[in-house]
């Protein structure tokens, strides 16, 4: 079973847009990744965290998610580019980090 780097991470960060006592489950797509449910929903919460001024952890979380942003699709929905321009901070973050991401990914595979 192949999971994404940051994944147990991820696990832990995503606890926090849920019921004290919940659990979210980690999936296996199709292909046969394993990747932990929450992540656009706590993505969603980091970015109105970021909008509101908090920096330092809300960063290194929503950097974290950007791997199993990619693996589950978000950025085939609303490309990089999309989430890079406009006046939100905290999309506009997201969109330069996934840049820089999937840069990084195309350099890994040549």
């Amino acid at each position: 079973m192949k999971q994404i780097d940051g994944a147990e991470q991820l696990a832990h960060i995503n606890q926090k847009v849920i019921e004290k006592g919940q659990v979210l489950p980690a999936v296996k797509l199709t292909d046969g990744t394993q990747v932990q449910t929450g992540t656009v929903a706590t993505l969603l919460h980091n970015i109105v965290l970021y909008n509101a001024g908090e920096r330092g952890l809300v960063e290194q979380e929503l950097i974290l998610a950007i791997p199993t942003l990619f693996k589950v699709g978000l950025f085939d929905l609303f490309s990089v580019e999309e989430w890079m321009i406009g006046e939100n901070q905290g999309r506009k973050f997201v969109g330069q980090h996934a840049k820089h991401y999937q840069n990084s990914q195309k350099l890994n595979i040549k």
